[in-house]
């Protein structure tokens, strides 16, 4: 069974009316999830609170002091032109953290085989001690973090498609030996990190503007898989982004929801060849 996360404490997250990450993100997925039926399949969960011990697992002491004494008592912060605390922010990103958490726990405890968390703010930009690109804290990096250490894993991978390379992820990982983390994004383009070249638990694959389906395929086919199936991991974690689609208008990708389907489908088969117990979450 696949688990559904989330917490409406998400929707209390305010960006302001122009900004690109609204509420009616998780609104959106919620009733796409009841039109398609799959509402009646799918066990709920709502996502607790992270911890700060589960946290410092990936963000230093000293960023979340700062980040928490921002915490506004009526107008928001701006962290910089992308990212802000509002008088909601902290208690969300606190759940989108903590979904995660709750999946890799339901996945061990054998409750469900697979957890897709659907939260904001989102996670994959927040370094070790730097908010930037919407996010605050790493949520997909702080459920790796858990699976590792909590639940003694000694290999965990990450996959990561997204129109922008998910430099928090990178940084907080970059020499982690138990880590592999697979990355796909427009280069170069904002946050203009990335490398040219696989490192030794880094499988970047940086895709030109106007890159389309064929170049992404074939990356995930030549640079993912490959890496994947070497490495095997006994836990999968999906770093899910999908503003290289086509139709979104500030990327300047040409994926497909066939694109997404497809490497969707290519990560499951993976896991349930490789991975042990087929664990997924995908956030």
């Amino acid at each position: 069974m696949l688990a559904f996360i989330s917490h409406a404490e998400c929707m209390e997250h305010d960006t302001g009316m122009l900004h690109p990450d609204q509420p009616e993100r998780i609104s959106a997925i919620e009733n796409q999830l009841i039109m398609s039926g799959l509402d009646f399949v799918v066990r709920r969960f709502d996502a607790p609170r992270v911890t700060r011990a589960e946290l410092e697992r990936v963000h230093d002491a000293a960023y979340l002091d700062r980040i928490y004494a921002l915490d506004p008592v009526r107008e928001p912060v701006e962290i910089d032109g992308d990212t802000v605390i509002s008088r909601g922010t902290l208690r969300a990103a606190e759940r989108a953290a903590g979904a995660g958490v709750l999946g890799v726990d339901a996945i061990m405890a054998g409750e469900v085989h697979s957890a897709f968390c659907a939260v904001r703010p989102p996670g994959h930009h927040a370094e070790r001690g730097r908010a930037m690109g919407f996010c605050l804290f790493d949520n997909i990096a702080v459920a790796a973090a858990h699976a590792l250490e909590a639940h003694g894993l000694s290999r965990v991978a990450i996959v990561d498609f997204d129109v922008h390379h998910g430099n928090g992820t990178e940084d907080i990982f970059c020499a982690e030996p138990r880590v592999l983390f697979c990355s796909s994004f427009q280069h170069p383009f904002y946050p203009f990190t990335g490398h040219a070249s696989d490192t030794a638990n880094l499988v970047d694959v940086p895709l030109s503007a106007g890159a389309g389906g064929k170049e992404f395929r074939t990356g995930v086919r030549e640079h993912w898989l490959p890496a994947l199936e070497a490495f095997a991991p006994e836990f999968l974690f999906i770093s899910a982004g999908f503003d290289a689609h086509v139709a979104d208008d500030m990327s300047h990708l040409q994926l497909t929801d066939d694109d997404y389907i497809w490497v969707t489908q290519e990560l499951l088969a993976l896991a349930r060849s490789v991975v042990a117990h087929m664990n997924v979450l995908i956030g």
